[in-house]
C-alpha cells in the first residue's frame, strides 16, 4: 500500500511539474481571428456560414433574373421579412439585411427604409418646426416601393434510432424560399429557393 501511495504521489508531482513548466498554457484562453469566408460548422445547426452562402446565391439569382430586364431604372423594393419556421432561434433580420446590402451593391435594385419610417416622420416633423426653410426635408416627397420581398426559412431533422452505439448522428435540412411580389397587382414576379443539409456525429461518451 505504501508503494502504491508513493506511485500516485509521484504521478501527481509529475503532472504538477509539467503544468508548471508549460506556464499553465493548457488552461489559458486562446483567441484567433477567423476568415468569415472559411468558417467551419461544428454541428448540424444553421450557422453564419450558411447565412452568407444562401443570401449570396439568392442575391445573384435576383440580380440576373429576367424580371429585372424590363426596368430601365432599378426598381424600388421593401423588405417584409422572412418567417422563421424552424425549431431554433434564427436572426432572420440579419439574413434580410445582408441580402439587401448585396442587392444594393449590385446596382440593380433600390430599397426604401421601411424599418425607419417612424424615425423619418419624427425627423421631418422636427425640421418643419425647427429647421431653416432651405434645409428642411420636403414633406410628401418620399418614394413608394413597387415590390415587396418576403420569404420563409424551414427545417427538417432526422436522428439515428435507439440502439447500442457509441455515437449518434443527426441530419438537418434547411430551405430558404424568397419571393418578390408586385404591390400593385399582387402577383409574384420572382421566386427562388436555396436548400442545404448537414449531418453531425456526436459521441455519447466524451469530454
Amino acid at each position: 500500500m505504501k508503494a502504491l501511495g508513493s506511485s500516485w504521489a509521484g504521478f501527481a508531482l509529475a503532472v504538477a511539474v509539467g503544468v508548471g513548466s508549460s506556464g499553465c498554457a493548457a488552461f489559458r484562453v486562446k483567441t484567433q481571428d477567423v476568415d468569415v469566408a472559411d468558417m467551419e460548422a461544428y454541428d448540424a445547426d444553421y450557422s453564419a456560414r450558411d447565412m452568407r452562402k444562401i443570401t449570396e446565391n439568392l442575391a445573384t439569382s435576383i440580380s440576373v433574373s429576367p424580371f429585372l430586364e424590363g426596368h430601365d431604372v432599378p426598381p424600388i423594393m421593401m423588405i417584409a421579412g422572412v418567417q422563421n419556421r424552424t425549431k431554433e432561434y434564427v436572426d432572420t433580420k440579419n439574413l434580410t439585411d445582408r441580402l439587401r446590402t448585396l442587392l444594393i451593391q449590385s446596382g440593380r435594385i433600390q430599397f426604401i427604409n421601411e424599418a425607419r419610417r417612424d424615425d423619418l416622420l419624427r425627423e421631418q416633423g422636427y425640421q418643419a418646426a425647427q429647421a431653416t426653410p432651405e434645409t428642411q426635408a420636403a414633406i410628401g416627397q418620399q418614394l413608394g416601393a413597387r415590390y415587396m420581398v418576403s420569404g420563409s426559412l424551414t427545417e427538417m431533422a432526422q436522428r439515428t434510432g435507439r440502439q447500442v452505439r457509441v455515437s449518434k448522428t443527426e441530419m438537418k435540412y434547411y430551405k430558404l424560399t424568397l419571393e418578390v411580389t408586385d404591390l400593385t397587382t399582387g402577383l409574384i414576379v420572382w421566386t427562388d429557393e436555396e436548400e442545404f443539409a448537414r449531418t453531425a456525429r456526436t459521441p455519447l461518451i466524451g469530454w
